[in-house]
C-alpha cells in the first residue's frame, strides 16, 4: 500500500470509528428513554450516508452494503416520523441497531486487522429490510400480478401514456433495478433526494409512499417526475446519475396544444438518458441558494507526528538547558552576563509555554472511554436480568491519549466485573438488604497536580475475604499462612492470575482471566490498581495513573559517578539513619523499620555493579519508595534535586536486553548533556526481591 492510500485508510478508519462511537452513545441514551429524537433520527440516517458512501470509496462492499440497507430504514421513519412506530417496532429497532452496529464494527476491525471482510452480508439485509417491510405495513403485501390500465415498460412510454399534468413541459420516466423489493419505498426515496437538492417537479403514481399497491405498477411501469421548468428535468437528471437501484431513465417531452413548426411532433419515444434532447434553458434560471461553507475548526493529526513533535521540544528544552549552563558564560563580563540570563529567562519561559501546549496536544478527555461502558452495561442488564445504572462523574477530565488507550481494557473488566459480581442477581435481595431496588455502578475521574485517579464503585454485595482466603488456599496460590493475610492482602488476591471466585464458567467471567491482565496494563503505564470492599455495602476499585509518560517529575540521586532519576510519585520518603538502627532478617537481608513497617534495603551500587566510595548506611541516603502494594527503601550516594525530565525510550539495538526486566524503564538528557537513568521502581522491586 503507498502512502497516499495508507493515508486515505487511516483517515477512513478514524472517522468510520467516530461515528460509530457517535452512534453508540446515541443508542444507549435514546434506549434509557424508550424514544428516537427525530434528530437523532437524521442524524443516524446522515451517519449511514456518510460510512455507505466512504466504505463504496474504499471498495469495502460488506460495509457499504450493511450501511446502505440501515440507510434505507431511517430514510423511511425520517419521512413517516419516528411516532408512526409503535413500542414493540421501537423496541426492536433499538435491539436491530445495536446489532448493526456490532456488525459494522466487526468490519471495520477486520480492516484494521488486514483480514478479508466477510463477502456474504445477505442475512442481515434481509433482516433489516423485512423490518422496514413490517413498520411499512408492505410485509404482507403481494404485488398485483397484473393491471389493465398499466401499459408494458419495456420498450418506453409514447406521450399518449403519460400521466395527466397540463403543466409539465416533460417528463423523466425511471425504471428500476428488477427485484430489489419495496419498489415504492425506494422510488420514494429518490423523490425525496431530488427534493433535498431543491428540484422543483411533481412525482406519478402520487401515493408511492403510502400506498403498497403502487409497487406493482413502478415494476411493471416504472415512476415518472414531471417538470414545469426544463432546466430542472436537466439538473434532476444530474442528481439521478448518483442515485442506486436506477436500472435506466428517460427524458420524454410532454404533448404541446400549439406545436411550433420548427419542432418535430410526430416524434417517438425521447432518447434515452444517455443522449437526451435537453430542454432550453431559461434566460434567467434561478439558482439554488448555496449554503456557505462552514469554517472547521478541528483537524486530525496522525498520533506518530504528535509524538515527534514532542520529541522535538523535549530536545529543545534539553538544548535550552545546557546552553544557560555552559561553562563558557564564566568568561563574559558582568553586563554581558546579566543581559545573558535576562534572554534566556525569557527563552526559559517560552520553552516551558511549548513544552505544555506540545502536551496538551496529545491531552484527550477520557469521555470516550467511559461512555463506551454505558453498552457493557446495557447489553449485561439483558443478558443477566439485573436493574443497573451507570452513573459517569468526570468524564471531561484529560489524559495523555497513549494512556487512554491503554486502560480502556482495564476499566471495562472492572465495569464486567462489578455488573457480574458485585451487584446481587435480583433486585428481591437488595430491598431484603435495605437497598434501591436498582443497582448502581459510579464511573468517576479526577485528576492531581500529575496524575488522575479512576475509580469504579458498586453498590453491591462487596467482597468477603475469608472466601477469598479459602478459594486461593483451593487454588494453592498462598505464599504465606492465611492468618497472616491482611485484609487489603486478602481482597488484592483476586488480582493474581487464574484466580477466580466464580463457581461456573459464565459469559462474562469464572475462567480466572481478567483482574490480572487489569494490574498488567494498569502497571505498564506506570499506575497503580487499589481495591476495598465492605462486604453487604459495594465494591471500589480505584486507578492511580499518571498524566502523560512523556514528562515526569523526578528526584535525581547519585550512585558512584552515576546519575539516576526516580519517579517522583513513586518516592514516600528520604532519610538517613544509623548503623543501629538497621535489622536483619532471617536470611541475612537487610530492612528498616519505619511508621511500624519493616522494609527490605536495596543497595543500588550493588544491584547494577557500581564503584562508589558511599557503601556505610549511615553515609548516604535512603529512598523510601513505594508502588502498587510494595513498599522497600534505596541506598543511594546522594540527592541532587526534584526536576521535571523528558522521558525517552532506549533505541531499538537495546531491546534484545530487556533492560525493563532489571528495573530500568527509559532515560532523560540532563542539562548538562549527561544520560541519566529513569528507575522502574515496579520492576526494580520484582527483580531485586522477589527474584532473589
Amino acid at each position: 500500500m503507498d502512502n497516499g492510500m495508507e493515508g486515505m485508510l487511516d483517515t477512513y478508519l478514524f472517522e468510520t470509528n467516530s461515528l460509530l462511537d457517535q452512534l453508540d452513545e446515541m443508542l444507549v441514551k435514546d434506549e434509557k428513554i424508550g424514544e428516537f429524537s427525530s434528530d437523532d433520527v437524521n442524524e443516524i440516517f446522515r451517519i449511514m450516508h456518510t460510512i455507505k458512501g466512504s466504505s463504496a470509496m474504499m471498495e469495502f462492499g460488506s460495509l457499504a452494503s450493511i450501511a446502505h440497507h440501515i440507510e434505507d430504514l431511517f430514510f423511511y421513519i425520517r419521512d413517516k416520523g419516528i411516532d408512526s412506530l409503535d413500542p414493540a417496532h421501537k423496541k426492536e429497532l433499538f435491539n436491530l441497531m445495536f446489532r448493526s452496529e456490532d456488525c459494522l464494527r466487526g468490519q471495520v476491525e477486520k480492516v484494521e486487522n488486514g483480514v478479508p471482510l466477510d463477502t456474504d452480508m445477505d442475512d442481515f439485509a434481509t433482516e433489516i429490510n423485512n423490518f422496514l417491510k413490517k413498520i411499512s405495513g408492505a410485509a404482507t403485501e403481494e404485488p398485483e400480478p397484473e393491471r389493465t390500465e398499466s401499459p408494458a415498460a419495456a420498450g418506453g412510454m409514447s406521450a399518449d401514456h403519460l400521466p395527466e399534468d397540463k403543466d409539465a413541459v416533460c417528463f423523466l420516466h425511471v425504471f428500476l433495478d428488477e427485484g430489489i423489493g419495496m419498489e415504492n419505498l425506494r422510488a420514494f426515496m429518490i423523490v425525496n433526494a431530488l427534493k433535498e437538492c431543491e428540484v422543483e417537479f411533481r412525482h406519478y403514481p402520487a401515493d408511492m409512499d403510502s400506498n403498497s399497491e403502487t409497487t406493482a405498477i413502478i415494476v411493471e411501469d416504472g415512476f415518472y417526475l414531471a417538470f414545469t421548468d426544463g432546466d430542472m428535468a436537466t439538473k434532476a437528471e444530474d442528481i439521478l446519475k448518483s442515485q442506486g437501484h436506477i436500472r435506466s431513465y428517460e427524458l420524454v417531452m410532454a404533448p404541446q396544444p400549439e406545436p411550433e413548426p420548427q419542432k418535430d411532433t410526430t416524434q417517438g419515444p425521447a432518447a434515452p438518458a444517455s443522449q437526451p434532447a435537453a430542454p432550453t434553458p431559461k434566460d434567467n434560471p434561478q439558482k439554488a441558494p448555496v449554503n456557505a461553507p462552514v469554517k472547521q475548526n478541528l483537524i486530525s493529526v496522525n498520533l506518530v507526528k504528535l509524538n515527534d513533535l514532542l520529541d522535538i521540544v523535549g530536545e529543545i528544552v534539553i538544548t535550552e538547558s545546557m546552553v544557560t549552563s555552559s561553562p563558557e558564560l564564566g568568561q563574559l563580563s558582568r553586563d554581558s552576563y546579566d543581559n545573558f540570563m535576562k534572554s534566556a529567562r525569557q527563552l526559559r519561559k517560552l520553552t516551558d509555554d511549548l513544552q505544555d501546549l506540545a502536551m496538551s496536544l496529545r491531552m484527550v478527555p477520557i469521555s470516550g472511554v467511559f461512555q463506551k461502558m454505558n453498552r457493557i452495561v446495557r447489553d449485561m442488564k439483558q443478558k443477566l436480568g439485573k436493574d443497573v445504572r451507570l452513573t459517569l462523574v468526570g468524564e471531561d477530565t484529560e489524559v495523555d491519549k497513549t494512556i487512554v488507550d491503554s486502560i480502556q481494557d482495564p476499566i471495562m473488566h472492572m465495569v464486567r466485573n462489578s455488573m457480574d459480581h458485585g451487584i446481587e442477581d435480583t433486585s428481591e435481595e437488595r430491598v431484603t438488604a435495605g437497598k434501591n431496588p436498582q443497582g448502581e455502578i459510579i464511573l468517576s475521574a479526577s485528576h492531581t497536580s500529575n496524575e488522575v485517579i479512576i475509580s469504579i464503585a458498586d453498590d453491591g454485595k462487596g467482597m468477603n475475604p475469608d472466601t477469598i482466603l479459602a478459594k486461593a488456599r483451593e487454588k494453592g496460590i498462598l505464599v504465606k499462612p492465611e492468618s497472616e493475610y491482611t485484609k487489603k492482602e486478602a481482597l488484592g488476591l483476586i488480582m493474581l492470575p487464574g484466580f477466580s471466585t466464580n463457581q461456573t464458567v459464565t459469559e462474562f467471567s469464572g475462567r480466572g482471566v481478567g483482574m490480572d491482565v487489569v494490574k498488567k496494563n494498569v502497571e505498564s503505564v506506570g499506575g497503580v490498581v487499589s481495591l476495598n470492599s465492605e462486604e453487604g455495602k459495594g465494591t471500589t476499585f480505584s486507578i492511580k495513573i499518571p498524566l502523560t509518560l512523556s514528562i515526569m517529575d523526578g528526584m535525581k540521586v547519585t550512585v558512584g559517578r552515576s546519575i539516576f532519576t526516580i519517579p517522583i510519585a513513586n518516592i514516600r520518603q528520604s532519610f538517613k539513619i544509623s548503623e543501629e538502627e538497621v535489622i536483619y532478617d532471617e536470611n541475612g537481608n537487610e530492612m528498616v523499620e519505619r511508621i511500624g513497617g519493616f522494609y527490605p534495603i536495596v543497595r543500588l551500587h550493588q544491584f547494577y555493579g557500581i564503584s562508589t566510595e558511599i557503601t556505610n548506611l549511615a553515609e548516604g541516603i535512603l529512598i523510601w519508595v513505594e508502588t502498587s502494594d510494595h513498599s522497600f527503601c534505596l541506598f543511594v550516594d546522594d540527592l541532587i534535586g526534584e526536576q521535571q525530565v523528558v522521558v525517552k525510550p532506549f533505541p531499538a539495538f537495546l531491546n534484545c536486553y530487556e533492560l525493563k526486566n532489571y528495573g530500568i524503564g527509559g532515560c532523560t538528557i540532563l542539562g548538562d548533556g549527561n544520560i541519566s537513568i529513569i528507575l522502574d521502581i515496579m520492576s526494580l522491586h520484582v527483580a531485586a526481591l522477589e527474584n532473589v
